[in-house]
Formats: structure tokens, sequence, C-alpha cells
């Protein structure tokens, strides 16, 4: 996978450093973490990137530059490296070891410039790199990161010749003629190179102002500057002197307003806009002022998109802070930062409503100064207008990896009022809630104590958004919860004339009903979700609601379609660069990639999550069973049990959730594949009741078809009993895809009863079905197929073989089902009377005998009333009676007769 990223692209010419190029070059080919260290302005990275340049094409993953000039604080280095290099962060895991995981396999080199205020970050992210084997690291610093492995390169000063051709290069156009030989220049412009050290942002600085100097007199102002530091403070190292004595030089130089708006933009960090100036500054007309500072060098200005954005380098930063420091207008200049940005979220907020995308590009470009005026509102005094801020920004965390940022500043947010009942503090929880929705998605807490807020204030737009977020903590332990507060949270949006909570209620029923099997309820309401959540820049649950439209496809049949909607929630869900919702629409192509017979290539595009889980043993929700599935189509068995057994927890918070249901007839399936009949029988019958107690019928019919596989040999048919509920299950729900693996296990069961020539026309009519869906046997199943096929021939004189097949092919997939089906009465288990009731319908019957409502036999037995009926009325029909009394009656005549 190629990472690259682009390289900063300076307006000016690089000038010289042969010397320094080669050796940088040099130490990258035989060291993984090489450190250039020197005074800031010193040519760190302008070395580094061009050396980067260099060796383009020596990485095969590539080169990813991160820039970290404007991070402050440590905790934030990691994720800031995960989302330049689109590595989505699992938040129980943390960036750090995401990081880790995701790379271990590629060659790349990652270029951390400016590490010097969050060395410990720096460090961490470091380490985590270094843990891969093939990633390179190259670091720019003003410290060493002090990491085991860490080669420190001091990058030297100009030496003379390259310091007055920097000079000479960035002269042209300011003043005509300095770059032509002239003694007394060349004199002036030497003194001046030496008496700045070479340090070429010192030498920058002082050519900038040329416009209005020239180089004598330039190198005249520099002398009492210098001749002052000579008297410095101890400890402070030369070359730091001469640099602030630069940078002196030109402050002194520039007006009062000039300096004025030189010390406010010392507040904003990752860049501003004019706009931005306008705020801090207090003034109406800043060109003119920050024209000055571009003039100077001292702002570089950006060309990018539909405006230009300003920003400083972090050493000249660090000395505009230290000069608005000593003014003590520090936190003037804050408060007027916050009121900006809080401005400019409250009036970007009807897009999020509207266009999220369109949201997004608004805030994303200002992500590092809202952190910054986050922690400067969340410490002050009156907390207001950092809430204010914090609830207006929620969703931006949501994306790049930054959820744990948005946790904290929420909770920090929720802290500093924590009795407050107005409706900030509820869009303070609905924001944490929404992030909640990935990071812990069985916690309640926040969306409920919203919506309480919500209810008391009235605010029925809030209050049905937060009880759809509710559903969705609910409704992995308990469908019909989740689907009584979707009901009510639909109908709360509707009343409101809110779409964006609107959808959320109907992402929330289409999730259920696709659980359900309930899939042609769940279509239209998938549908008009799906549309309006992409529409509207959405992507999170867009992502989402469109992988559901793909997994109903994959299990109803239609596997061409499956694979685009597939393709389509992967795309959408990547910019988000989240961990979960990437994992997941990733894992739904590859699967649908097996499914079609690729499996290597499914196993391939599953890479990246399998890395991080086995790095850090956290299952994505949903995906974990994709691998054990696609392991057991390799016929990699025991990889696939090792796998399964964790994504199927048998005790703790997850134990009991969907994700775990539709992991454990897979589980089940790599257990009796490797030979492990005792825990495969407990998994699946396991399996059969969580999906009876969850209403998951597609998975209690899987699970039962694998309790066919393993009673095959011992109890035919008890075993076709099994295969044939799995396959009713199926044929009711529409599950056609897995209706040629029930017709494969039932053409298994006749082989074994000497029905050569019905199970000759059964595979056959399987071996059309899957031609016709695009779903291949497995690889696994591939041997056992071609025995099963060369021993009915054996069996069969050669015309009759022939004819049966010919029969077989004939078969719809549809024509084959109802074959096998009416078939079932013509060997083995009765098709009427007691011998005829499966192992269920038995105890469904004696429990009824007792007394037992259909309620309470489901409780008993860990089914839906509806499945308790459904097994009633076959039972019935069987009977040849037509309610409870005669169904009682009969069985006590039975009982007295005895078994029979």
């Amino acid at each position: 996978m190629t990472r690259a990223t682009a390289l900063p692209a300076p307006a000016t010419r690089f000038i010289g450093r042969v010397a320094e190029r080669a050796a940088v070059t040099e130490l990258l080919g035989t060291e993984r973490l090489v450190t250039l260290t020197g005074v800031g302005g010193g040519g760190k990275t302008r070395l580094a990137a061009r050396v980067v340049a260099d060796l383009t094409g020596h990485w095969p993953d590539g080169a990813c530059w991160v820039e970290l000039a404007s991070v402050t604080d440590s905790a934030h280095v990691a994720a800031l490296v995960a989302a330049a290099l689109g590595v989505a962060v699992e938040p129980v895991l943390g960036p750090a070891r995401s990081l880790t995981a995701a790379l271990g396999r590629e060659r790349l080199l990652v270029c951390l410039d400016n590490c010097e205020q969050v060395l410990d970050g720096a460090a961490e992210v470091a380490a985590a790199l270094l843990a891969c084997p093939d990633v390179t690291v190259l670091v720019t610093s003003r410290e060493p990161l002090a990491v085991p492995g860490e080669v420190v390169w001091p990058v030297p000063v100009l030496d003379p010749t390259d310091a007055e051709a920097l000079f000479a290069d960035r002269s042209r156009g300011l003043r005509p003629g300095v770059a032509d030989t002239d003694t007394d220049t060349d004199t002036a412009v030497r003194s001046l190179c030496a008496r700045l050290d070479g340090i070429p942002l010192a030498i920058e600085l002082a050519a900038a102002w040329l416009r209005t100097l020239t180089p004598a007199q330039i190198e005249e102002g520099l002398v009492d500057r210098f001749a002052l530091l000579v008297r410095g403070p101890r400890g402070v190292a030369a070359r730091q002197q001469t640099l602030a004595a630069s940078i002196d030089w030109s402050h002194d130089l520039l007006g009062p307003a000039e300096q004025e708006m030189f010390r406010a933009l010392a507040v904003c960090r990752g860049g501003f806009t004019l706009a931005m100036a306008r705020a801090v500054g207090a003034k109406a007309d800043v060109l003119g002022p920050v024209s000055r500072l571009v003039d100077t060098s001292l702002v570089v200005a950006e060309v990018g998109g539909l405006q230009v954005r300003y920003r400083m380098l972090e050493t000249v930063r660090e000395y505009a802070a230290a000069r608005l420091a000593a003014t003590g207008d520090t936190a003037a200049v804050r408060d007027r930062h916050l009121a900006h940005l809080l401005a400019v979220a409250t009036a970007a907020e009807p897009e999020f409503d509207r266009d999220r995308d369109a949201w997004l590009a608004l805030l994303t470009p200002e992500r590092d100064n809202v952190a910054a005026a986050l922690e400067w509102g969340l410490t002050a005094a009156d907390p207001g207008p950092g809430r204010e801020l914090a609830a207006a920004v929620a969703w931006l965390w949501n994306t790049r990896g930054r959820s744990r940022d948005g946790v904290e500043f929420l909770q920090q947010a929720l802290r500093r009022a924590p009795q407050d009942r107005t409706a900030l503090q509820a869009r303070l929880l609905a924001g944490l809630a929404g992030i909640a929705d990935t990071a812990t998605p069985l916690d309640l807490d926040p969306a409920m104590a919203g919506y309480e807020i919500a209810t008391e204030i009235g605010d029925d737009r809030l209050r049905g958004r937060l009880l759809a977020l509710t559903g969705v903590a609910l409704f992995f332990v308990d469908a019909a919860a989740g689907w009584a507060r979707s009901e009510e949270a639909l109908r709360i949006a509707e009343s409101a004339g809110d779409p964006v909570g609107r959808d959320g209620a109907l992402a929330l029923r289409g999730l259920i009903l696709h659980l359900r099997d309930r899939h042609d309820e769940a279509r239209p309401v998938l549908a008009t979700a799906a549309a309006s959540l992409v529409r509207r820049g959405d992507r999170g649950i867009g992502a989402t609601v469109v992988a559901l439209q793909s997994g109903a496809a994959m299990l109803t049949g239609d596997l061409g379609t499956a694979r685009q909607l597939a393709e389509r929630a992967a795309q959408i869900a990547a910019p988000l660069a989240d961990f979960h919702r990437v994992g997941t629409t990733t894992a739904n192509v590859a699967r649908l990639q097996g499914m079609a017979g690729d499996v290597e290539g499914g196993l391939r595009r599953m890479q990246p999550i399998l890395a991080v889980m086995d790095a850090t043993g956290v299952e994505v929700p949903g995906t974990a069973f994709v691998l054990g599935e696609l392991w057991l189509r390799r016929g990699d068995v025991e990889r696939a049990v090792g796998r399964l057994e964790r994504a199927a927890p048998a005790s703790g918070p997850m134990a009991d959730t969907y994700p775990t249901a539709l992991a454990l007839p897979v589980l089940g399936t790599a257990l009796r594949l490797a030979g492990r009949a005792d825990a495969a029988a407990a998994v699946l019958e396991r399996a059969v009741a969580l999906a009876a107690l969850l209403d998951m019928p597609g998975v209690g019919a899987a699970a039962r078809e694998q309790q066919g596989h393993l009673h095959a040999a011992a109890d035919p048919d008890r075993a076709a009993g099994l295969h044939h509920e799995a396959l009713a299950i199926r044929v009711e729900h529409g599950l056609r895809t897995s209706f040629p693996d029930g017709l494969d296990a039932l053409a298994g069961l006749a082989a074994l009863g000497d029905r050569a020539a019905e199970a000759t026309r059964i595979v056959a009519a399987s071996d059309r079905a899957r031609a016709e869906l695009g779903y291949p046997r497995p690889p696994v199943d591939v041997p056992a197929h071609a025995a099963l096929v060369e021993r009915l021939r054996a069996a069969l004189e050669p015309d009759v073989f022939d004819l049966a097949w010919t029969e077989g092919t004939a078969l719809s997939l549809d024509d084959a089902v109802a074959f096998v089906r009416r078939t079932r009465g013509r060997r083995g288990r009765a098709s009427s009377g007691w011998a005829s009731l499966t192992p269920t319908e038995r105890e469904v019957v004696r429990l009824a005998v007792e007394g037992l409502t259909n309620p309470e036999i489901g409780t008993k037995l860990l089914m839906g009333r509806g499945t308790v009926k459904t097994h009633l009325s076959h039972v019935f029909a069987k009977l040849g009676v037509a309610n409870r009394t005669e169904l009682a009656t009969l069985a006590a005549a039975h009982d007295r007769r005895g078994p029979g």
C-alpha cells in the first residue's frame, strides 16, 4: 500500500548542502532512526525534505511527511501521525499501537518534522514505528528523542560559500545587482553571513530587508544587536543567541502596527486566515501588516484551495509568543482567538445538517486552532465559550483517528458544569454519545443523560437524536428494546421535522430488520436512509447503511450487487480514517471476495485489520469472524479457531451481543473441521440459543446446519432433520445464497442412505446454482465434493448417473430446494406422525402439554414467541390436530402406548 504524502513545497530554491545531503542519505541506507538536530532555523526541515525528495522510490510503500510544529501536546502526536499515514486508529488500542499493527509489513519512510516541543510523543511514535521491521524514521528536532537505536546527526551551519550563495539567491528580485560582483557588497554580505553564524533562517530574515536597506546597512544594523548578546544570559548557546538577535533585529524594524499583529498571531496554531488575523489582532485592516510580515519572512504565505493561508515557522511563533507574554496581553488575545473560532463553528452549524462534507471542509483546516482554543477556553475562569465550542465541533473528532481528543475535550467540558441542565449540556452529551457509538458502543450513559435533559427542556430535535443513540447501545443485546427506541425516535424526529434524527432512527430500524433477516422490510428503510445520509455527507452512518444493503444482497442471492455496494460503502467510509467504520466496510468487501472464490484476495484486503487485531487482541465488531470464515475457506482450520474464539467471547460484556452471535456458527464449523466435536457441539448449542434470544434466524439456521454435519455419521435421521430445519428457515427468510450449502449437506446424507441417483440430482442442481450465484465451493470443501461425485459415479451405471446429473442440472435453485423438501419423507424420518417430529418440535410439544404459553415456552427454549408459534403449526400439521387440546389428548395416548 502506497502511503506517500506531499513533501513541503518551499517557495525558494534549495542552496548548497551537497556534503550534508550525501551524509544523511548514507545514514538512511543503514540506520532505521536518524534524528537531525540543531538550532531552530538551522535548516533541518529543508535538508530533510531535500534528502527525502532525492530518495523518492527507495521505499516501495512511499515516504510520508508529518509536520508537528503546531502540536503542543505529546498525547496528540501519534493520532496526527496515524492520520497522515491513513492508518485508522482503534480506540482501545490507541494510535501508537495502531501504527505498529497497520505498518508491520510495509517498507516505508516516515519523517517527523519539528519534534522538540513534543519529544515524549515523538519518541513514542518513533518506538512504535521501529517495531515495524521495514519502516525507517527520519526526525528533525532541536533535541534528540533518546530512543534506543537513534542515530543523532547535528546539522551544521552553512559554510561561508553556501551562506553567501543563499543570501545572493534570496536577494534576486528584491534589490537588483546585489548578486553581481561588487567588492563593497561582497564584503558586507560576507560579514553579515559570518555575523549570522551561517544560520539559514537568520540569513533569510536579513535578506528579506533588501527592499529597503542595502547589504551594508543590514550588516551595520546587526552590529549593535550582536554586541548586546556578548553580555547575554549564560547557558544560552551562541547559535540560539544569533537567531534570537536576528529575529529581534527584524522585529524592531517593523512598525508598531506590524509588531502588534506579529505578537497576536502567536496564538494561532496550524496556520491562519486573514479573518483570523483580524480577530486576534482586533484590527479591521490587517492585509498591510500581514503582507509586511510575509515580505520580511516572519510569516509564510501558503497558496492552496480557494484562499491563502498563512503560518509562522515554529521558531518564529515561539519568539512572538514570548513577546506577547511580555506585554501581558496573552489572555486577551487568546480570548479573541476562542471567540473567532466559536463564531466560525456557529456559522458552519447549518452546513452540519445539510452537507457534512462541506462542514468538514470549513473546520478541518482549523483543527489545530480549535484544539488550542479548547485548551484555553475549558480552563478559563468562565468556561462558557469553551463549552459552546466543544459542543459545536464535537463531530470533528470522529475523523482521522482523533476520537480520543474528542472524548477528552467533551468530558472536560462536562466536568466544568456537572450540574448544568441546559441545552448546551445535552449537546455536549450528544457529542460524547456520538463518539461512543464506535469507541464504547455499549455505553448508554451519555445518551441517556442527554435524553433526560432534552426531555426536561422540551427540545424534541435533541431528544429524538439522543433516543436513537440509546437504541444503538441497546440493540447489541436486546433487539426488541432497540426497535422500540427506534420507533419512538422516528416519531419524535418526524414530528420535529428533523431529517438527521429521522435518518438515524431509520438506520437503526434497518439494522435491526437486517439482523432479524427481515430483508424485504429492511430494503426500503435502508434505501431511504442511505440516499439521505450519503447526500448529506454523513459518512459514518451512511457507510454502515450502505454496508447493510450489501449484506442483504449477499444473503439473498445477489452477490454481484452485494460487491458493488460493499465497495461503495468502503469508499464512503475511507475519508473518515476511522478504524471501526473502515475496518467493517473493508471486511465486507473481503468476505464477498472469499465467497466469490478469491479467498487469497480477501485475506490480502484484511491484512491491515488483521495486523492491528493481532497486535492488540482487540476485535472489530462484525469483522473478526470474516477472517475466520476466510481461513476456513482456505483450509487453515486451527488459525480460524484461534481467531474465532477471540471473536466470540464466552463471558464479558460482548458475550451475548449480535457480533458474537454472528461469529458462533463459524466457530462451531471450525471446531468441527478441527475434529473437536464436543467443543463444536457446545458452541453450536450456544449459537442456537443466542440466535433465538436475539431473534436472528439466519444465525440459528447456520448453527443447525453445522449441528446436522456433526450428527451425519452417527444419526443420519437427526442430521437430516436439522438440515431441513436450517433450509426451512432460509427459505422462509429468503436467504438464497445459503441454499446450495443445504443442498450439498442433504446430498451427502442421501448418498449415505444408498440414494445415489437422488444425491446425484441434488449435487448437479447445487453446481448449477453455485455457478449462477457466483458462489463456488470453498477450497476446503472441494476435495470432499470431488470424492462424493466419484463415489456416486461408481455407485451408478454410467447412463443412470448421466441421466440423474442432467435432471439435476435442469433444476433451478428454487426447484432443487422444492425437490429436496418433497423427498424428505421418502427415507429416514416420516413425513407425518410422531416419528416426523424434530427434537425441537418434541420439546415444544412437551412444554405445551404441560400448559406453558408461547412466551413461556420461548423463555424456556430461548426462542421468540413467533418461532414457537411456527413450531406448533408444523406439529399440528404433522400430527393432524387443530389445537392445543387435541394435541394434549394425542400426546397422552402416545405416552400410554410408549415409544414408536
